[in-house]
């Protein structure tokens, strides 16, 4: 008889022959950067999540630096007196994102940073793109964020991850890209994101909620397992260095399949609706925290995941190294 419990008798055992093993460098950690001076605002919908403003990033950043995580995603908002029609602070040479990247490469370069571009958060109506008669145009769209990528890879960002969904964009950015000498710069598209409920409380962080309508026109179906290979398959074609799929625990089937069918490269998002979950069912005492984030975790690694953008990820770091 086959006795598999042999290797299961004790820790050391099991860690010898644990299959799925989790790093630091596979992390990195989302900041939410807000226009103004010493704020640091709690996301109420996302516990332990804040909003701050560049002279207070230090108190993430030092965090971040000692954690030995490979980087962050900044997410930047505006004054509201600023958003408009066309989110020119996304793109404006002293917008805040712009201002933090600067900082953080100034302060932390050892720090990798990872820029989302994309239009909502500097919009006036909240959409991802250029809205004309109730429409979110694509084609529009398109140099808009060639400007934002160009103007955060300009200030030091060292990748750009266009997260608008409009098609073509990968290749409208790489072309851009190259045109004014970053043909270093890589490029995570976020490929299959989906149009999912899992974003609401992101949407409190990033005070991006649209002001009408939905973002199903160019986000993503959650029925679609087919299109989200393809939606990989052509941003690989137009020049995606990696690869991502959005949001990732309902989504593993999408990851598994991609990590399968292509070589480069493949992030996933674990949203802020997966995190709140989590942390609202520990604060309840349902849960253990550490167990149930390790696992999610490792499912995501396990599926195909080389790299994970986490909420967690400082958590993770912590547990990991101790």
């Amino acid at each position: 008889m086959k006795r598999f419990r042999r290797l299961r008798q004790n820790e050391v055992i099991r860690d010898l022959v644990r299959e799925t093993r989790l790093s630091v460098k596979d992390f990195i950690y989302p900041i939410f950067v807000i226009d103004g001076e010493n704020i640091k605002i709690p996301v109420k919908s996302m516990p332990n999540i804040y909003q701050y403003s560049i002279d207070r990033l230090h108190e993430i950043l030092d965090e971040v630096r000692e954690s030995k995580i490979s980087g962050v995603v900044l997410f930047g908002i505006p004054k509201q007196e600023d958003k408009d029609e066309y989110g020119t602070q996304a793109y404006a040479e002293n917008g805040v994102t712009q201002r933090a990247v600067r900082y953080i490469k100034k302060h932390y370069p050892e720090i990798l940073c990872v820029v989302d571009v994309c239009l909502c958060e500097y919009t006036s109506h909240g959409h991802c793109g250029v809205v004309q008669s109730g429409e979110i145009l694509n084609d529009e769209t398109l140099p808009l964020l060639c400007n934002m990528a160009v103007s955060l890879v300009k200030a030091g960002a060292d990748m750009v991850a266009p997260s608008d969904m409009m098609d073509g964009r990968v290749a409208a950015i790489r072309q851009a890209l190259d045109d004014n000498g970053f043909k270093n710069t890589p490029i995570m598209a976020y490929s299959a994101k989906f149009a999912s409920a899992y974003y609401g409380p992101f949407r409190d962080a990033a005070q991006s909620a649209p002001c009408f309508g939905d973002r199903r026109s160019y986000q993503m179906d959650f029925t679609n397992p087919k299109e989200a290979l393809s939606e990989v398959e052509t941003d690989i074609n137009e020049g995606a260095d990696i690869v991502m799929v959005k949001p990732a625990l309902a989504y593993l089937d999408i990851l598994k399949e991609a990590a399968q069918k292509f070589s480069t490269p493949i992030a996933v998002y674990n949203v802020s609706g997966e995190y709140s979950m989590v942390k609202a069912a520990s604060i309840q005492g349902w849960i253990d925290e550490k167990r149930i984030v390790t696992e999610n975790l490792i499912a995501m690694k396990r599926a195909g995941a080389s790299i994970i953008i986490t909420y967690h990820a400082l958590d993770m770091a912590k547990w990991l190294n101790e």
